[in-house]
């Protein structure tokens, strides 16, 4: 990661860190873990289990965009956009510290609407994500990696094109149909919609090109 990205990654990670501090000595022994589609607690851990789905999964985040470039093929290294790649790993650490501060919030003062909190960071998740989605090029760790777009340079950058429209559709639909109260199920499926859809495209592509 760029080291301005890496900053803000480990800036928001210590924040995490200290919110779990402060926020301990309020902390049940027992707090809820896991959430059904409805925003409903359904399976329970150990506070300390906080630190590892807080701050642990923000600095494994971080590790894995740390280590990616270094396991990348050299024909296939992120190199070539690691602007873009830097930004896409802070927006992802950037929403598991929104989802746990939500988590956090609601085992201490409870009244947080998690059903619908989370699907609506998600829909900001492939907004942010999608619009530099376009600038991804080839590579085995991130992006639309489908046998087609690995296969043709042309095949990945007109999916990755697509995929960012997509992806930025997904999210707005995502955010409209939580303002008008749509079930857990639909937006779930608006949500995913974007990936089958950019898949198919990617085959349709390939089948395009002469052979």
């Amino acid at each position: 990661m760029k080291k301005p990205h890496l900053i803000v990654c480990l800036l928001m990670v210590a924040i995490a860190c200290a919110a779990t501090a402060y926020y301990w000595p309020l902390l049940p022994e027992v707090v809820p873990v896991h959430w059904n589609a409805a925003g409903v607690a359904n399976g329970y851990g150990p506070r300390a289990s906080y630190w590892a789905i807080g701050p642990g999964m923000m600095l494994l985040a971080m590790a894995a965009c740390w280590v990616t470039p270094w396991l990348s093929p050299r024909r296939y290294a992120v190199d070539s956009f690691a602007a873009t790649y830097s930004y896409i790993g802070t927006v992802v650490v950037a929403m598991m510290g929104y989802i746990y501060a939500l988590v956090l919030t609601e085992a201490v003062h409870g009244g947080v609407a998690i059903g619908r909190a989370v699907p609506a960071g998600m829909a900001v998740l492939l907004i942010l994500i999608g619009n530099p989605m376009g600038k991804v090029r080839r590579n085995f760790f991130l992006g639309i990696r489908t046998p087609w777009t690995l296969g043709s340079e042309a095949v990945w950058y007109g999916t990755h094109r697509m995929a960012a429209r997509l992806m930025v559709g997904s999210g707005l639909l995502t955010l409209f149909a939580l303002w008008l109260g749509a079930s857990p199920w639909l937006v779930l499926a608006l949500i995913l919609a974007w990936a089958p859809l950019a898949v198919g495209y990617s085959l349709l592509l390939y089948k395009r090109l002469p052979h």
